[in-house]
């Protein structure tokens, strides 16, 4: 099912309903809710933690909130789950995308998260909340630009202005949470703070910063084979000056290839942002993988450098299971793939399309 259908289907089942609380949604099985929860802990525990906590690595948001669940409709879970939020580490986890679960584990695992709140769903309304933007901008800069940065990019809290989470959150889920806050978070409820009217504008300039978005279908990049891991073959081993004995830089890993040194490069995020932009010659190797099973053809004496873009969190968990099975070549890109491309460092990028009704 493509993205458009998706939410199409979610937003009309939200705008016809007028109860105060929404009904419960579907009960998983047995079996769903092993599967669901085996696949938090494979995919998910890494950045928003065991306990669903959240701010584990990359400021990855609780996953626990009572006002996040109950202001009412899943796509707030399912659709990064499923696409991931552009300009940030959250890759998108469905296999239309190039991630590893399948729409029925992503529904699951939305629906598991519910169940795992314990809340009641509070019916909100799709409608358009008007405000002064110019004014909201002033309130957004003094209140909460420190931590979700002056455009809205995110600092110490999620990007406001990401795009594709502005194209699928209504107005009345941004005023929600501005009004109650994220429990377990340092996000709190402003509406002892803030005036009706100012929460309002700030929710209006929010959603001014989503003009101009379209989304793109991914057309997906065959994936390599284990032959080529390696890079470069007849080139001659990098010697990096490792600081704290496991981080390279982004200028000694460009220079490195410029060179054309021989060497492994693993991505080791979810496979759906390998398609979206990698290091050239990178293998997508992500760190939910079984590290037991990619030995077989995996050299030791050859140099591997693995990257993220959290920006170090997945990386460092990929080298420390690689050198506990005996991997002593190991080292993780400090900036991360983001720094990286902010270094004005080159990457591959898929092709796309435009999506159509």
């Amino acid at each position: 099912m493509g993205l458009i259908m998706l939410v199409g289907q979610i937003s009309l089942a939200a705008e016809n309903n007028e109860n105060d609380k929404l009904p419960p949604l579907r009960k998983l099985t047995q079996e769903q809710t092993k599967v669901a929860a085996a696949n938090y802990k494979k995919y998910c525990v890494l950045c928003h933690g065991e306990d669903r906590q959240g701010h584990v690595n990359d400021h990855a948001p609780s996953l626990r909130s009572k006002s996040l669940f109950e202001s009412g409709m899943p796509h707030a879970i399912l659709r990064p789950l499923s696409y991931g939020r552009k300009g940030t580490a959250m890759g998108g986890y469905l296999d239309e995308v190039g991630g590893p679960m399948t729409l029925d584990e992503v529904w699951d695992l939305t629906y598991w998260l519910y169940e795992k709140s314990g809340v009641e769903r509070v019916a909100l309304t799709t409608n358009p909340v008007h405000g002064d933007i110019d004014h909201g901008k002033v309130v957004y800069e003094k209140e909460c630009a420190s931590c979700h940065g002056v455009s809205g990019e995110g600092v110490t809290a999620p990007a406001l202005g990401n795009p594709s989470a502005l194209a699928h959150n209504s107005d009345e889920f941004i005023r929600y949470a501005i009004v109650n806050g994220r429990e377990n978070t340092p996000m709190i409820g402003w509406k002892e703070k803030l005036s009706a009217e100012d929460i309002d504008n700030v929710t209006a300039f929010i959603r001014s910063r989503a003009s101009g978005w379209v989304d793109d279908k991914p057309v997906l990049q065959q994936l390599p084979t284990r032959d080529q891991y390696v890079i470069n073959p007849a080139g001659e081993d990098p010697d990096f000056a490792l600081k704290d004995g496991i981080f390279v830089s982004s200028e000694d890993l460009l220079a490195a290839l410029q060179a054309r040194k021989k060497m492994i490069i693993f991505d080791t995020r979810v496979t759906s942002v390998w398609q979206v932009a990698h290091i050239e010659g990178s293998f997508p190797l992500p760190y939910y993988s079984d590290f037991n099973k990619i030995t077989k053809d995996l050299p030791k004496d050859v140099q591997i450098v693995a990257y993220c873009s959290c920006p170090r969190a997945a990386a460092e968990y990929t080298v420390e299971k690689l050198r506990k099975l005996g991997y002593r070549k190991t080292a993780v890109l400090y900036e991360g793939i983001f720094g990286w491309q902010f270094l004005g460092y080159p990457v591959t990028r898929r092709d796309i399309a435009d999506i159509v009704d």
